[in-house]
C-alpha cells in the first residue's frame, strides 16, 4: 500500500516546557497551565486536525526540555503543512497574562506519514 496525495500528513508535535516557566513563583504555574489547556482544545478544535493520540512525560523528567527528550507530544493526522504551521502559531497567540504561550513552551513539528508496507517491498 503506497500513500496517496490526498493521504494525510502524519505530525508529532513535540513540545517542550522552558526555563521561564520553572522561574515562575511556587503556585504560580497555574495561569500556563489554564492556557497550556485552551491551547491543546483549540489544537483538537483546528479544521484538518484529527488528534490521535498523546504523551506527558512531566513525571520522569523534572525542569525544562530545550530538544529530545520533550516534555510532551501529541500525534495528530493534519490536512496540510499549512495548518501544521496554524497549530505551531497558536504557542504565539494563546495569551498567558500579558504574554504569550511561547514565552513558557515551545513546539516542534515533525511531519511524516503513516507507518506502511509499501507494495514493492
Amino acid at each position: 500500500m503506497t500513500a496517496s496525495s490526498s493521504a494525510p500528513l502524519r505530525v508529532l508535535f513535540c513540545i517542550g516546557i522552558n526555563q521561564n516557566f520553572f522561574d515562575l513563583p511556587t503556585g504560580g504555574g497555574g495561569v500556563v497551565w489554564q492556557a497550556f489547556s485552551g491551547m491543546m482544545d483549540a489544537l483538537a478544535a483546528t479544521p484538518g486536525v484529527r488528534v490521535l493520540g498523546d504523551i506527558d512525560d512531566d513525571s520522569h523528567m523534572v525542569g525544562p526540555s530545550d530538544g529530545w527528550p520533550w516534555t510532551c507530544y501529541i500525534l495528530a493526522d493534519v490536512d496540510t503543512q499549512e495548518t501544521v504551521k496554524d497549530v505551531c502559531n497558536l504557542f504565539r497567540t494563546t495569551p498567558v497574562g500579558e504574554h504569550s504561550l511561547w514565552r513558557y513552551a515551545k513546539i516542534e513539528a515533525r511531519i511524516g506519514r503513516a507507518l506502511t508496507v509499501r507494495d514493492d517491498a
